[in-house]
């Protein structure tokens, strides 16, 4: 478990315990791949349209060592996009520590990667 807070807002749409609690449960699995993690803000939108394609939106913002990583998706179902917010975030941290790794075996010459 990490010290690492959690910070949750919504926009347009009321915070309940269970939705809250839904949160905090998938922000876990963020922590076991990181514990470097300073702070992550999680703002769920919840935007009314006419379509009602794309209602619900989830933004997250991991604060971390170097830059930030800002990730949002957006879906019909606010469960759906907390869902695939998590696997957006897992798949970022994954491919920062891929990168970090690479530099350090490289000696701080990262650019053979990227060509």
């Amino acid at each position: 478990m990490s010290n690492a807070s959690v910070i949750i807002t919504g926009v347009h749409l009321d915070l309940t315990e269970p939705l809250k609690s839904y949160v905090n449960e998938k922000t876990q699995r963020l922590f076991r791949h990181n514990d470097r993690i300073v702070r992550v803000l999680f703002e769920l939108v919840h935007a009314r349209s006419r379509d009602r394609a794309n209602e619900f939106a989830a933004q997250a913002k991991i604060e971390i060592a170097g830059p930030d990583i800002v990730v949002r998706v957006e879906s019909d179902d606010i469960y759906k996009s907390i869902d695939l917010l998590m696997d957006k975030l897992d798949r970022a941290l994954r491919r920062r520590h891929r990168f970090d790794k690479v530099k350090r075996h490289l000696g701080g010459d990262a650019s053979a990667l990227a060509a």
